[in-house]
């Protein structure tokens, strides 16, 4: 007897990778500065624009100590960070408790943030070793807020760990979305001070350790101090003092980009 064949969707393709689409990055970017809360267009301008710094990085991780067993491994750093009996087993003080408590505060997790980079809709994951290398590279977002000290507001924290992102990654989305960030706060709060910060956070990302290359399940346990010394992280400053400064501004600017949205 012959089995009947099960039609099955098709695989989902990995996207190419070698153009940037600077038309769509550009309409994103207006779509993100009237609406801080539309995290969607993050992921629509990182696809249009740092697509090639997925291949050159996922190389210049086979090129680091512990590099070839992460891409041989393939952990999705999405599903073990959204396992609660995983992120709650942390000891005080280490990485991974600073992240519990962090998704606390926030009310984020590791899945949502898996969610809103969904853009075609689809739920399986490509089995390529770059686009695992692209999900690697989303799903630290979180942990790296943790390691730098900068928080997950949507105006200064946010542009802050974007520049970071840029110096670490190259990424040309995130250098775009921080110079845009930066140019727009000085029209907004009359001060250089967020722009200031926001270099400060590209600089800071300059002089530390590149962190794509990091074993995250064993940093999790490692204590917080410690880890920020040896990953040369250095104390955000001038983003602590903008916040305290500009907190005002900010807040109010984020309060009326959410109205226009609304109304808009």
């Amino acid at each position: 007897m012959t089995p009947t064949a099960v039609p099955t969707a098709p695989a989902p393709l990995m996207p190419d990778l070698s153009k940037r689409d600077w038309r769509a990055a550009f309409r994103a970017m207006r779509r993100l500065l009237a609406d801080g809360d539309d995290t969607r267009q993050v992921f629509v301008i990182m696809r249009a624009l740092n697509g090639g710094n997925t291949p050159r990085g996922y190389d210049r991780l086979l090129r680091t100590e512990h590099g070839p067993r992460l891409a041989y491994d393939r952990v999705e750093l999405a599903e073990r960070l959204s396992d609660p009996g995983f992120v709650a087993g942390f000891a005080p003080g280490t990485v991974g408790a600073a992240y519990r408590d962090w998704l606390a505060a926030t009310g984020y997790t590791a899945a949502g943030l898996a969610d809103v980079s969904n853009l075609e809709g689809y739920e399986a994951i490509v089995r390529h070793p770059h686009a695992w290398f692209g999900r690697r590279t989303r799903d630290v977002h979180d942990l790296w807020h943790v390691l730098t000290g900068y928080q997950a507001d949507e105006t200064l924290g946010e542009a802050a760990l974007v520049a970071f992102s840029f110096a670490q990654t190259g990424g040309l989305g995130w250098g775009l979305i921080a110079t845009a960030a930066a140019l727009k706060s000085i029209a907004v709060t009359r001060s250089t001070l967020f722009a200031r910060a926001v270099l400060e956070g590209w600089r800071h990302g300059r002089r530390a350790k590149w962190l794509l290359a990091e074993d995250y399940e064993a940093m999790l346990n490692e204590p917080l101090d410690a880890a920020r010394r040896r990953l040369h992280i250095a104390e955000p400053s001038l983003y602590r003092r903008a916040r305290t400064e500009l907190g005002a501004e900010m807040a109010a600017f984020a309060s009326q980009s959410r109205a226009a949205a609304a109304a808009g």
